[in-house]
């Protein structure tokens, strides 16, 4: 008889480290017609999401814009990403359809940030 693995924390299951990250972020939402901006601070950041704090609510599957300056960059990033995780208004979003340059300042920025706890 064979014991059931063990489970695993999420933690474990990432993909990619996440790296703490205290930034300002916009979140532009396009809902029935109407565009609105929602505003809030990042927690963390990985080289495929972000994840923070919103003053305003998004659904889990929402697809969004989002804009933040990161560390050693001057231009803000520019970018879609999905809803995928809401715990009241703590928010995790995955980055879509990035470019080049984009992945490139997230991976200079996470190379000089702290792991995440």
């Amino acid at each position: 008889m064979t014991a059931p693995a063990p489970k695993r924390s999420s933690r474990s299951r990432r993909r990619f480290p996440r790296y703490q990250l205290d930034i300002r972020i916009v979140v532009h939402v396009f809902r029935a017609g109407v565009n609105s901006t929602v505003w809030g601070r990042s927690t963390v950041i990985g080289q495929e999401g972000i994840g923070g704090t919103l003053t305003g609510d998004l659904e889990v599957g929402e697809v969004v814009g989002l804009e933040f300056t990161l560390p050693l960059s001057r231009q803000p990033t520019k970018l879609r990403a999905i809803v995928r995780y809401k715990n009241g208004f703590q928010y995790g979003l995955e980055f879509l359809a990035m470019d080049a340059m984009q992945r490139e300042a997230i991976r200079r920025a996470c190379g000089i940030l702290p792991l995440s706890s």
